[in-house]
């Protein structure tokens, strides 16, 4: 199976494919097989939505970032997949006022 579109992603160094409960589906590039972060991810992703439960669509779950200083994990629900991507990470430097 494709990764659904998600290996396309620009800057992405990295992607996966996971089901509900957290087996890889596809994975590529830095994220190839990588058990470690999806079974981290997948922890993460199960616990925002239910943080998150709500009946207000508006305030459902979309997305969940992880930043570190170089890199981030988007993962976001749908189909029934969690759906993670590994892009680089550029801090923008504030501007001044």
């Amino acid at each position: 199976m494709a990764g659904q579109g998600i290996e396309r992603i620009p800057d992405s160094l990295g992607y996966l494919v996971l089901t509900e409960d957290g087996a890889v589906v596809s994975s590529g590039g830095e994220l190839e097989n990588d058990e470690t972060v999806a079974t981290k991810i997948s922890k993460m992703v199960l616990t925002a939505v239910r943080l998150v439960n709500t009946s207000e669509k508006k305030d459902a779950f979309k997305r969940l970032s992880v930043v570190y200083d170089n890199f981030l994990y988007a993962a976001t629900v749908s189909n029934h997949r969690i759906l993670v991507s590994k892009r680089k990470y550029v801090p923008q430097d504030p501007v001044a006022a």
